[in-house]
């Protein structure tokens, strides 16, 4: 097993060092990941500029509204590949998944008026959208799957979000770079506007195939953005915070791979 757990870690770490190499994100043909050209003033500008107008000519060619496309049950894939993390090994994940995600609770605060916590019978109890669509993935491999859960939107009516709030902040269960032993936190984050938390497809998932969701897949909770790249798809969602800013949070980008060199919004 822990021999396993190493050559996964090490695994993980090659790809995010090919992946701070490649492109910020598909449709880009800048570089982010020369550390020289990373740390410098006027090329920064250049990339901030870049991801402006991406997202600027997203809007036209596919205003936020728009439906991402659906597909139909023969479609989907047998087994829906996982990637990235796998098993949490976190201690407070293990303990939850040990117990069958009977003590799961997901908390919702922030710039809320009502702050609320949610067992995992709770989502399943809310009017659940149900939706077949393709995973697309910064990698180049895309697989088509059959989602069930709780729109995010639902959740937003739930807790009143104050008229600061601007962002939807998830954080997840899983560590990066392996539990940390001196307090750095690598735990996976995530974050959208409320344009995208709002989009009749975006959900928070616990179901994938017609079956609970898998941890390899993201159990017991994932977000489906579904006209973004697979890096915004949060796994292991163990808190949802409603932010007006994500500059003082980590790396300041709004999430854990936009701190190492990807655009914010990754449309497709």
């Amino acid at each position: 097993m822990t021999r396993t757990f190493t050559l996964m870690r090490a695994r993980d770490r090659d790809r995010r060092r090919l992946l701070r190499g490649a492109a910020a994100a598909a449709g880009s043909a800048l570089l982010a990941g020369c550390d020289r050209l990373s740390h410098n003033d006027s090329f920064a500008r250049t990339l901030q500029s870049a991801e402006h107008l991406n997202r600027a000519i997203a809007k036209v060619v596919a205003p936020r509204p728009a439906m991402a496309q659906e597909f139909g049950p023969e479609q989907v894939a047998q087994t829906f590949r996982g990637n990235g993390t796998l098993s949490p090994r976190d201690a407070d994940y293990v303990a939850l998944r040990d117990a069958g995600f009977a003590d799961y609770r997901l908390q919702v605060g922030g710039l809320v008026a009502k702050p609320l916590e949610l067992t995992l019978a709770e989502l399943r109890a809310l009017p659940s959208r149900t939706q077949i669509t393709r995973h697309d993935c910064v990698e180049g491999w895309s697989c088509i799957g059959k989602w069930k859960g709780v729109q995010l939107a639902r959740i937003l009516e739930m807790v009143e979000p104050k008229p600061e709030a601007k962002f939807v902040l998830f954080r997840c269960f899983d560590s990066m770079d392996g539990p940390s032993l001196d307090g750095r936190d690598s735990r996976y984050y995530e974050s959208i506007d409320l344009d995208d938390a709002h989009h009749a497809q975006t959900i928070l998932a616990y179901e994938l195939n017609d079956k609970a969701l898998p941890v390899t897949n993201g159990a017991p909770l994932r977000c489906r953005v579904e006209r973004q790249l697979g890096y915004k798809q949060a796994k292991y969602i163990r808190s949802i915070e409603l932010i007006d800013s994500f500059a003082a949070i980590r790396g300041g980008k709004g999430g854990y791979w936009e701190d190492e060199g990807y655009e914010w919004y990754g449309g497709i």
